[in-house]
């Protein structure tokens, strides 16, 4: 009897541990299926050859950097290390693009992809008129993103300055979990200008992002890159991207960047001990109203050990290519972001 009591009591309890992964399987499907997108700034990826009207004499190997390809070598290894582990704990296939900034060419995406781990990629890029030649591209992995379209649009020149042109916007259309979604790829001017400048960079996005809806008013759009402005700062505010949720009206961006900052204290580049987010990815508010379809479903600062500094003056920084003109055969003065999106 005992025995009979036994097996009935251990049939029961693996009816129920059936029925309470049926559940967790059934929630799963009901969650639906997770995304990544990423941006990272890869800080002065330079070949080194000379581009005919570029500016980028500091990064060959007679220049003050002594850039040869022993170094140019590492600096694309390490990068690509990075690139290749983003949001893999999440999401096993990694991002299915990945938007960067300070590229000088198409020779440099084709060595960078040709590294270990990013196979799956292939790259969107457009020669822009920055005088040191460093544009902004996008990576997709080709099972998960196909593209549709491209255009760079040039930045227009701040109160008619033209004897300093900088990047333009590198807007790409295509298709994520069977879905239309535009993504603009940004690296607006550095803080050796003013205010101002970023705002009007800021401006001209938002009359980017204004057709995108004149043409589909439920347009998916994601706007990343380096804006050199934190999220609180008025060119972010300009382009209409908000703190919370709640505060997100139509046609604006949802920008968690901000609470990142403010209220964890987590940034992607330090200057003079001061964290700073320049590196962003707002996300319309399509992306946070839908009920069905991509959904905006987090986001994380990518910060492993190996990106910082360990000793030195500059110990818990960022570990970067060069500490002045010394050779420290880092990563990037940046650190990556990501955006998780769940397709329901």
């Amino acid at each position: 009897m005992e025995i009979v009591c036994a097996m009935k009591k251990n049939l029961f309890l693996c009816y129920v541990l059936c029925l309470v992964c049926m559940g967790a399987v059934g929630r799963d499907k009901e969650r639906g299926k997770l995304y990544s997108v990423a941006f990272y700034n890869l800080e002065n990826l330079f070949d080194t050859i000379h581009d005919e009207g570029k500016n980028d004499y500091d990064f060959l190997p007679q220049g003050s950097y002594r850039w040869d390809s022993r170094k140019y070598a590492s600096k694309l290894n390490n990068l690509a290390k990075v690139i290749s582990q983003l949001s893999r704990e999440r999401v096993p296939d990694g991002p299915a693009f990945v938007g960067v900034a300070e590229v000088e060419n198409h020779r440099v995406l084709d060595d960078l992809l040709a590294c270990p781990g990013l196979s799956r990629y292939k790259y969107v890029h457009r020669e822009g008129p920055d005088k040191r030649g460093i544009d902004c591209a996008l990576l997709y992995d080709t099972v998960q993103f196909s593209v549709s379209h491209v255009r760079l649009v040039p930045s227009a020149p701040y109160q008619g300055d033209t004897l300093h042109p900088t990047r333009g916007f590198l807007i790409v259309d295509g298709r994520l979990a069977g879905e239309r979604l535009c993504v603009i790829v940004n690296h607006w001017p550095s803080r050796g200008a003013e205010s101002p400048v970023r705002v009007h960079a800021a401006r001209q996005v938002k009359a980017l992002k204004d057709s995108l809806l004149r043409e589909s008013r439920k347009m998916k759009i994601i706007v990343m890159g380096d804006m050199n402005d934190d999220p609180m700062d008025e060119s972010l505010q300009e382009l209409g991207a908000r703190k919370y949720r709640p505060e997100v009206k139509k046609g604006e961006f949802y920008n968690p960047w901000w609470a990142t900052l403010e209220d964890e204290g987590k940034g992607t580049l330090l200057y003079r001990g001061k964290w700073n987010l320049f590196d962003q990815i707002l996300v319309s508010r399509s992306l946070l109203k839908s009920r069905r379809g991509l959904r905006y479903a987090g986001h994380e600062v990518f910060s492993r050990d190996y990106l910082f500094q360990h000793d030195g003056k500059y110990e818990g920084y960022p570990l970067r290519t060069h500490g002045g003109r010394t050779w420290l055969n880092g990563y990037s003065d940046h650190l990556p972001t990501i955006i998780y999106l769940r397709k329901r």
